[in-house]
């Protein structure tokens, strides 16, 4: 593994352990697994964009999780993995603001040409590289939508 963000997360691993911070350790721990899964996969080592995309995925797959578990009632389970969203995220960059996003949406659908609810995809291209990271996707998505449909 190589690259500035897989090296931060590695030194934050071990402050984790030095100050006995079990949960923010297992979360790191997940993280490096996962990011280590995919370069065994794909016999590559991961740069800090290809990191990103890998904790892009696992902030996804906790905020299903979340959306699960409170519509079970099981806000035990909710707060783990807001926790581990929140770890998460300290690796991600900046979070774009609503204002940052509504911008960029409406950019890339004067750029892209789109009309309709069709053209989505064009749009979506455009958007998805810079927001990797730095927005819900889903969020975005919907945003494209009513844009288009205006």
């Amino acid at each position: 593994m190589s690259g500035l963000l897989t090296d931060r997360i590695k030194d934050d691993m071990k402050a984790s352990m030095k100050g006995g911070n079990k949960a923010r350790l297992q979360v790191i721990r997940l993280i490096l697994a996962a990011i280590k899964q995919v370069e065994v996969d794909e016999r590559i080592v991961l740069d800090d964009e290809r990191t990103i995309v890998v904790l892009d995925k696992m902030l996804k797959q906790r905020r299903e999780s979340i959306r699960l578990f409170a519509d079970a009632g099981r806000t035990d389970l909710v707060d783990i993995e807001e926790a581990e969203v929140l770890v998460i995220q300290d690796f991600l960059p900046q979070a774009l603001s609503e204002d940052e996003i509504d911008g960029m949406v409406n950019a890339a659908v004067a750029e892209s040409g789109a009309e309709s609810v069709k053209d989505m995809g064009k749009v979506m291209a455009l958007l998805k590289g810079k927001m990797q990271g730095r927005a819900d996707m889903s969020i975005v998505s919907t945003k494209i939508k009513v844009a288009l449909s205006q």
